[in-house]
């Protein structure tokens, strides 16, 4: 893991498309600003790890209807 110090106003630059910005500082709370393409999408990790876990889940039930399916000699 990388570790940087910056002060508000100062950015970090990744690659070169993203930009992370410190905000402001209050109390233990940091607030960024954060400079990316649209196509890229940004989450708090607890909202990425929520998506990926729905995720995982509709491909496990679309696996076992596929199964069933073909169990039973499904045709359309």
């Amino acid at each position: 893991m990388l570790v940087l110090t910056r002060k508000i106003g100062e950015t970090i630059q990744i690659g070169d498309q993203i930009e992370v910005t410190v905000l402001s500082v209050q109390g233990d709370q940091i607030k960024l600003g954060i400079n990316a393409p649209k196509d890229i999408e940004i989450h708090r990790k607890e909202i990425y790890l929520t998506i990926q876990e729905s995720n995982n889940e509709a491909a496990s039930i679309n696996k076992n209807i596929l199964d069933q399916m073909k169990n039973t000699n499904f045709r359309p």
